[in-house]
């Protein structure tokens, strides 16, 4: 077994705080002033997130975002827009040097997603990594066919961010409101959105949560990674990047709309 990795379980913050959170902890592993590192979080008010080429008003409804009080904010890592529904989802990052994971994209995303299938299984769920049309596994689960978590990559040196999220019971009907998916004028229907994507509470047929499900998800991480994760917080240092990132940045017009 390696040597422990850090927990840290902050709960709520908003979108900008979340995307420099992450950041800040790549940054700080970068300098090697922090191990690697697992946290689990969450969002409030709900959120959107793009990714970090995607041009906002191609992806999501801007005004009913706004209208509905949803924020806005683009992520450092790839992927398409996500709707993070501060009720209903649990979103985890994990910060950690190459060395620990397979270098190549797809055998890192196998590699690190293998955490939220052990939990899905814990939970009772048959999960699996999602294959693209190409064949090639993707960095989505799926339980009985349908999305129910997605990640996204940025490396910076020796040292990998994978953020994802793991969904509970978000409000799917929102979802068809403010994500355009591709399409270039409309939202997608409900009813094709809940053929593709589902949560834990509809397919357990039960309330589940938030507590049991980030138990699970941490034992399901430290089997896959075989690793002991251990509770800390922040550092100072971490807090201040943070802060930082989010006044130059991730709270800015330039960066989460001008692509």
């Amino acid at each position: 077994m390696t040597e422990p990795w850090r927990f840290i379980q902050n709960g709520f913050n908003n979108a900008s705080a979340n995307m420099a959170i992450d950041e800040a902890i790549l940054i700080s592993r970068t300098q090697g002033s922090v191990p690697n590192t697992i946290r689990f979080y969450q969002w409030k008010p709900s959120a959107v997130s793009l990714g970090f080429s995607q041009q906002a008003e191609k992806e999501i409804d801007i005004r009913t975002c706004r209208s509905l009080g949803i924020e806005i904010v683009r992520r450092p890592t790839g992927g398409g827009a996500v709707y993070h529904d501060s009720n209903g989802e649990l979103t985890y990052s994990i910060v950690v040097d190459m060395e620990e994971v397979p270098y190549d994209l797809i055998s890192s995303y196998g590699r690190l997603c293998h955490g939220i299938i052990l939990a899905c299984r814990e939970l009772g769920l048959e999960a699996q990594l999602s294959v693209d049309e190409t064949g090639r596994r993707c960095p989505n689960i799926t339980v009985s066919r349908k999305k129910i978590s997605g990640g996204a990559q940025t490396r910076r040196g020796k040292i990998l961010l994978q953020h994802g999220t793991l969904l509970v019971d978000s409000n799917l009907d929102i979802m068809t409101k403010i994500l355009k998916m591709g399409r270039p004028s409309a939202c997608m229907p409900l009813d094709r959105l809940q053929s593709k994507v589902t949560t834990l509470r509809s397919i357990l047929g039960r309330p589940i949560s938030h507590y049991e499900i980030a138990d699970s998800l941490r034992r399901g991480f430290e089997q896959a990674l075989n690793v002991n994760l251990l509770k800390q917080d922040l550092t100072s240092d971490e807090l201040k990047i943070a802060s930082e990132l989010c006044v130059r940045k991730y709270d800015t017009d330039e960066w989460n709309f001008k692509r």
